[in-house]
C-alpha cells in the first residue's frame, strides 16, 4: 500500500505540542534513570489497522536524535491481538519520556484506521459496487492532517482539507444567495478553479444542482428510496455524496443504490482508542 503521510515539519508540529503539554519543566521520574542505551517493544492488544509510526518515530527522535527503530509492520497494516510492532532502541530517558505521548498518536490514529477499515470492508460486500468512503472536517482540532492520513490508512478517502481547498454550498450558504442556481454563479466567478460541491436536501433542490452544473452534490439525509431516485434522476452526470445517519448497517443498502461517495464523520469523532503498550526489555 502507497501511503504518504503528512511533511516531516507538520508531525514536528503535532510531535511539540504533544511534548510540551506532557512534559511541562521536566519529566521528573525520568531523571532518576541512569543514562544508557535500551531497547523496547511496542506490542499491541486487539485486532487493528496501524496507523502512526511516523508520530511515534517523531516522539521519540525529538528527544533522542540517535533513536533507530526496527519495525516489523507499517501503516495500514491490519494486526491481531498480541502484535509486536517491532524494536525501538533509544536512551532509556527518552523513551519512557516520550512513551505517553507517542501511544496516544498511535492509540487514536490506529483507531480511525480500524475504524475506517471496518467501514470499507462493509461497502465491499456488495457485489459492482463503487461506493467511496470519504472522511470529513470534523477532526480533533490540530490532528485534522493526521487523521485524515488515518483514513487512507484504513483504505479510505479524504473529502476536502479545510475551507480553502473546496467549495461547499450548504442550506445557509444557499439561503444567503438566494437560490442554489445564484450561490453556484457567485462560486464559479469567484473562485472558478476550485472544486464545488452543492449540498442539497431533497429531489428538487438536487434537480437545481445538476442544472447548475456543479462539480458532485451531497445529498444530505436522503432515505434509500430517495437515494435511488437521485442516481436515476443523475443518471452518471456528476457524482453523488451521501451523508447524514450513516452506519455499518445501512453502508451495504447505501452502496447498492449506486452512489459515488458516502461521508462519514464518526471515522475521525467517534472512534475508540486501540490498546497499545511499550515495554522496555530486560
Amino acid at each position: 500500500m502507497q501511503l504518504h503521510a503528512p511533511a516531516p515539519e507538520q508531525i514536528a508540529l503535532d510531535v511539540a505540542r504533544a511534548l510540551c503539554e506532557d512534559i511541562g519543566s521536566g519529566d521528573a521520574s525520568a531523571a532518576l534513570l541512569p543514562d544508557s542505551a535500551r531497547s523496547a517493544r511496542i506490542v499491541c492488544r486487539e485486532h487493528a489497522v496501524v496507523a502512526g509510526l511516523p508520530w511515534v518515530e517523531a516522539c521519540i527522535r525529538t528527544l533522542d536524535p540517535q533513536a533507530r527503530f526496527e519495525w516489523s509492520v507499517g501503516d495500514g497494516q491490519q494486526i491481531a491481538p498480541g502484535t509486536a510492532l517491532g524494536l525501538i532502541h533509544a536512551h532509556s530517558a527518552a523513551l519512557v519520556t516520550a512513551e505517553r505521548s507517542a501511544l496516544n498518536f498511535l492509540q487514536t490514529l490506529s483507531a480511525t484506521a480500524t475504524t475506517t477499515a471496518r467501514h470499507v470492508a462493509a461497502v465491499a460486500t456488495v457485489p459492482g459496487s463503487r461506493l467511496r468512503i470519504l472522511d470529513t472536517r470534523k477532526t480533533l482540532p490540530g490532528l485534522r492532517l493526521a487523521q485524515k492520513y488515518a483514513v487512507r490508512c484504513g483504505g479510505g478517502h479524504n473529502h476536502r482539507i479545510g475551507l480553502h481547498d473546496a467549495i461547499m454550498l450548504k442550506e445557509n450558504h444557499i439561503l444567503a444567495a438566494g437560490s442554489i442556481s445564484a450561490a453556484v454563479a457567485s462560486a464559479r466567478q469567484r473562485f472558478p478553479a476550485l472544486p464545488l460541491i452543492c449540498e442539497v436536501e431533497n429531489l428538487d433542490e438536487l434537480q437545481q444542482a445538476l442544472d447548475a452544473a456543479v462539480d458532485r452534490v451531497l445529498i444530505d439525509n436522503f432515505t434509500v428510496q430517495d437515494m435511488q431516485r437521485a442516481v436515476a434522476l443523475a443518471a452518471g452526470r456528476i457524482p453523488l455524496e451521501v451523508s447524514g445517519n450513516v452506519s455499518l448497517e445501512t453502508l451495504p443498502q447505501i452502496a447498492a443504490t449506486g452512489v459515488d461517495f458516502v461521508s462519514i464523520g464518526a471515522l475521525t469523532k467517534h472512534v475508540q482508542a486501540i490498546d497499545y503498550s511499550m515495554r522496555l526489555l530486560a
